[in-house]
């Protein structure tokens, strides 16, 4: 029996197909679906019609390997319930889709095996190139998997790893104005909701604590880490009377809302999409996150090209202020307790 569109029923339609139902020969669908300028107008619109009605569906996947591409690209990130790390993410996505590539998506569940365990995996799986977003991942299993594929990391690393790219933003600098802007509105009191030990959340805490260092209040630093539990962590910083907490990103600067009277200052990095919808909405260190997806993505085309020596980009935070951050004794967004 044959469908309608002149296949066999459950059978994809192909090249050949087209070329039937066009009354041209197959080699001039494949110049017509490549937009090749030798095929007419008047042609090339009766095979795009032939294959819109047949259903038909150009192969990337095998137009790549004859390039020897799988046009896959990996992405591997730290956790997908940060939004940080997912809007990198759509930074990659855009790139490569603007490129014809498709992203495979490994997470490691915040776990550093795990991590490079699904590395191996997305090797394993001839990726053309991988974006890794977390700075958890090893430099000895990043500088292996440099010698299969390009790698680009997004994040701060504890070493670089030679054959690796890198694309970060100034987590020190960022630190600084979320600091200076709390002691700008008055405040001296100012407590830090540290990170889990990464290079990205060391530097927070030094910009923290250099910037109180150089307004004189050494002795009123107040610095706890958020460990594995941001609402108890939160709580327990709270417990010593800060007028204002910056936490290490927004995750933990919401736990801190949650828990804060209403006239503590709040500020939080990343500027995730969590900042404008939260109430108040939270002030914080913006990183320009898709920015640094497409950079990532370029620096691997950049690899593919040819490209040997190593390069680390980094970007300069802004800091985005809103609603939880007021002078000392008034409530965030405006007026007194």
């Amino acid at each position: 029996m044959v469908g309608v569109t002149g296949t066999r029923p459950g059978r994809r339609p192909t090249i050949v197909d087209v070329a039937a139902a066009a009354g041209v020969s197959k080699s001039l669908v494949s110049l017509a679906l490549r937009g090749d300028p030798g095929v007419s107008e008047a042609t090339g619109a009766r095979i795009m019609a032939a294959a819109d009605r047949l259903g038909y569906r150009s192969n990337r996947l095998a137009r790549g390997l004859v390039q020897g591409r799988t046009m896959i690209l990996g992405v591997l990130l730290t956790d997908l319930a940060n939004p940080y790390h997912t809007e990198v993410v759509a930074g990659v996505e855009a790139a490569a889709e603007a490129r014809g590539f498709t992203v495979l998506l490994a997470h490691g569940r915040r776990d550093r095996v795990r991590l490079e365990r699904q590395l191996d995996s997305l090797l394993q799986l001839n990726v053309d190139g991988v974006v890794v977003v977390s700075s958890w991942v090893g430099p000895a299993a990043l500088a292996e998997a440099a010698r299969r594929v390009p790698v680009v990391m997004v994040g701060r690393p504890r070493e670089f790893a030679p054959g690796v790219d890198t694309v970060a933003n100034d987590d020190e600098a960022g630190a600084r104005a979320a600091v200076r802007h709390l002691l700008e509105l008055g405040h001296t009191r100012i407590g830090h909701l540290s990170g889990s030990g990464s290079p990205s959340s060391l530097s927070r805490e030094e910009g923290y604590r250099d910037t109180m260092r150089e307004a004189g209040l050494a002795d009123g630093m107040l610095v706890h880490p958020v460990g594995e539990d941001r609402e108890r962590a939160a709580a327990a910083l709270l417990a010593h009377g800060p007028g204002a907490v910056f936490a290490v990103n927004d995750l933990a600067a919401l736990a801190v809302l949650d828990h804060a009277r209403p006239e503590v200052s709040v500020v939080g990095y990343d500027n995730t999409s969590l900042a404008e919808v939260t109430r108040p909405r939270l002030t914080s260190v913006d990183q320009p996150r898709a920015i640094m997806g497409r950079l990532a993505t370029e620096l691997l085309w950049e690899r593919m090209g040819g490209r040997t020596g190593d390069r680390h980009e980094v970007l300069a935070p802004a800091l985005v202020v809103r609603d939880s951050t007021a002078p000392p004794g008034q409530r965030r967004g405006g007026g007194t307790p």
